[in-house]
């Protein structure tokens, strides 16, 4: 129970601090959210996104998971999409993995771990459909780093591949997904080289990545 009267202590701490600051700052914030940013992200504790961002509390609403997947059954991570998008009406979707991901890791180790082994399964289709890229990679720790960025990559198609991003842009609002990677060892976010607008850019980023039906054929036959 210490340690948990101790969290306790630091919110009265914190937000001593804070109304020190800005006397304002819980009433205003109280009032209403209007972020510019919807941030799916892992679970790691260590990648929280307000304080890799340097953002305060009510700038980016966050949607986080094991491995940041955006899955088109999972219900919890397309209403957090519909809230941001249709509710809060944010202009950018960031898909933000890291290097070293356990869950990553985990999806490549070729060991039983669980319930989650049904959850991995999402990023072993995506080693499938690099896995030439993956297999000339000799280094483990490398492997894995590529296998999370691609994972970034695959996410944000995911993202904007969705019901919700599509009618959004067919009613002329302007949303854009964003693939990003953090390193723990620099705390520094890294672009990977994908962002996408509108449904060209969406097209251009499956051919780029791979061909829509190379996706399709491979995903389908590991199922």
């Amino acid at each position: 129970m210490e340690k948990i009267r101790k969290l306790l202590e630091n919110n009265r701490s914190w937000s001593d601090r804070v109304v020190a600051d800005d006397a304002d700052f819980f009433r205003g914030l109280a009032q209403q959210q209007n972020p510019d940013y919807l941030w799916i992200g892992c679970s790691d504790s260590r990648v929280s996104a307000n304080v890799i961002v340097d953002l305060a509390p009510g700038e980016i609403f966050v949607h986080r998971n094991v491995a940041n997947l955006v899955n088109h059954t999972d219900m919890n991570c397309l209403s957090v999409i519909q809230f941001a998008v249709e509710v809060l009406q944010v202009e950018h979707i960031i898909v933000c993995g890291h290097y070293g991901c356990g869950g990553v890791a985990a999806a490549l180790d070729g060991k039983r771990h669980g319930l989650i082994d049904n959850w991995l399964r999402h990023i072993q289709d995506t080693a499938h459909l690099y896995a030439d890229e993956l297999a000339a990679i000799t280094s483990n720790e490398a492997k894995i780093d590529r296998l999370c960025e691609l994972n970034v990559v695959e996410q944000v198609i995911s993202v904007a591949e969705t019901t919700i991003i599509g009618d959004a842009w067919k009613r002329g609002q302007d949303v854009k997904i964003h693939g990003w990677i953090y390193g723990l060892k620099d705390g520094l976010i890294r672009e990977l080289g994908i962002s996408i607008c509108n449904e060209n850019d969406l097209e251009r980023s499956r051919k780029r990545f791979l061909l829509t039906d190379e996706r399709h054929d491979a995903t389908t036959a590991s199922k």
